[in-house]
């Protein structure tokens, strides 16, 4: 549990829970005044920045980080519990955002240029938004947090960020955060290009309300991120919240690929539910299975695997009880046919994984079974009928993911089921796990509410960018009064679309 006063914040050891010493202050009003006042000033500096310039920054943030050296790991380890073989591959994963996006900005087509000679000379591209406050994620310290996909994406827009640090663990954004500071040193950046604030819920709703503050990126719990959202939209001027809330990610399983892979299927389901201590936004939280024997022998390997599991230390004390606290109340429910044990340390925040066998009929009479449960727990439903299974498909809430474990003969069956889905998903899956989330210019990870805010948006890969932009149109404007990638002449030698056909360099 994080411990506070009126001036200060600490981080807990997950593993000992035991307080950290290093103390964080708490931001006052006037320093968060101060903060996004600097992050403005330094706006009309740093969306002159050349593509070249950006990309160097971004660039040199990754090697400060990679400079902190074993700092930086054991920081995390400390505040998070997390083993070293994770923490060093999401640090490897933060500072190659960081590179991707820094070669986004430097070729340049991102701006996406759109030019239209005609009678009416139109000249459109894109256009940073201004400063944006991100709230970092608990399950992430690295990689979704100060210098994270969110940071990353806006940096590259031409936004400078304000990072709301998350208190689980203090001292890594701090590490992390004055990586940044110095990258910005360095490139010879104005000082408010980036700054991060500690604090609670005041501190975090006066930043949402802040006037100077043009977009917010958020990764998190579904009531925080709907929090935020709410009180974005009551603004004077609303401003738009990039909120990445989770979901339960369905995985469908059709007995034809169980029948033939159903052992190596619940090895590799099993180990993705466990991934992080299930402690994943896209970690499978409901399985549909059709009542068939090779679902028998399925859900009887899926269980065997869960009990011989070890137990996992969860990140902090408020997600260990909120867990508990879940599956409690799921394992005492009368509907359920099959569970596993619950089995609970109450002087450890250790769990182990588990899962629950309910009908198809009793998923759907009860709208709690849709909400996220963050850890590794999982819910089975067995249907007698396709028309079941259709029913929940129409029901389901919006989701990141979704995956189908099939035959390729059976997919060709499915083509209303997958039609459904697609309705409701912003990652489609075919005999994959929806854990591990590339960094990629082809991954969207988002999905209808209330997976996220705005199912239109990715939170990962360069697509990113575009939640940090709004396009502007030139109308018969002088051409040596033109942004360099709308001018005649391209200087920036960048793809562009020209009278209705794509003009390569």
């Amino acid at each position: 549990m994080v411990s506070s006063t009126s001036t200060f914040l600490q981080s807990t050891n997950p593993a000992t829970q035991t307080i950290i010493p290093e103390q964080f202050p708490i931001a006052s009003k006037e320093e968060i005044n101060h903060t996004v006042q600097s992050a403005q000033q330094a706006f009309e500096t740093y969306k002159n920045c050349s593509g070249l310039e950006k990309a160097t920054f971004l660039r040199t943030i990754a090697d400060e980080i990679m400079a902190l050296g074993d700092q930086l790991v054991e920081k995390v380890m400390e505040e998070t519990a997390l083993p070293q073989g994770r923490v060093v591959s999401e640090r490897g994963r933060t500072c190659n955002q960081l590179r991707l996006f820094a070669d986004l900005v430097e070729e340049g087509h991102w701006v996406d240029a759109t030019i239209d000679e005609g009678q009416t000379d139109l000249r459109k591209m894109l256009l940073p938004l201004g400063p944006v406050a991100v709230f970092t994620a608990s399950n992430f310290p690295l990689a979704f947090s100060t210098a994270g996909g969110d940071t990353a994406s806006a940096l590259a827009a031409s936004c400078p960020v304000i990072v709301k640090a998350h208190p689980s663990h203090l001292g890594t954004n701090q590490l992390v955060a004055n990586a940044i500071h110095s990258a910005a040193a360095k490139c010879h950046l104005p000082k408010g290009v980036f700054a991060s604030i500690n604090g609670g819920i005041k501190e975090g709703q006066q930043l949402v309300k802040h006037p100077g503050i043009t977009a917010i990126g958020f990764t998190g719990s579904p009531k925080g991120g709907t929090a935020i959202t709410y009180s974005a939209a009551q603004r004077v001027v609303p401003i738009p919240v990039y909120a990445e809330m989770g979901s339960i990610n369905p995985i469908f399983l059709f007995p034809e690929k169980l029948e033939k892979e159903g052992t190596r299927v619940a090895q590799q389901v099993a180990q993705s539910l466990q991934l992080g201590a299930g402690q994943f936004c896209t970690k499978p939280g409901l399985l549909l299975l059709e009542n068939h024997p090779s679902t028998d022998r399925f859900l009887a390997d899926f269980k065997e695997i869960l009990l011989s599991a070890s137990q996992q230390t969860m990140l902090n004390g408020s997600i260990f009880q909120q867990f508990c606290d879940k599956r409690k109340y799921y394992m005492q429910d009368k509907q359920v046919v099959d569970r596993t044990p619950f089995r609970q340390d109450d002087k450890a925040w250790d769990v182990q994984p588990g899962f629950i066998r309910l009908s198809a009929k009793d998923f759907l009479s009860n709208k709690d079974y849709q909400e996220e449960i963050f850890g590794p727990f999982t819910i089975a439903v067995v249907y007698d009928h396709p028309d079941e299974l259709q029913a929940i498909c129409n029901d389901l809430q919006g989701q990141l993911t979704a995956t189908i474990f099939s035959t390729k003969q059976e997919i060709r069956k499915l083509h209303t089921i997958v039609s459904t889905i697609s309705t409701k998903v912003g990652r489609l899956i075919f005999n994959g796990v929806p854990t591990g989330v590339a960094v990629s210019s082809a991954m969207h990870h988002g999905g209808p509410f209330p997976a996220s805010s705005n199912g239109k948006y990715t939170s990962v890969g360069t697509s990113a960018i575009q939640r940090f932009v709004r396009p502007i149109c030139f109308q018969n404007w002088p051409d040596e009064l033109l942004p360099e990638a709308l001018k005649r002449a391209n200087p920036l030698h960048i793809i562009r679309k020209v009278n209705g056909k794509m003009e390569l360099v």
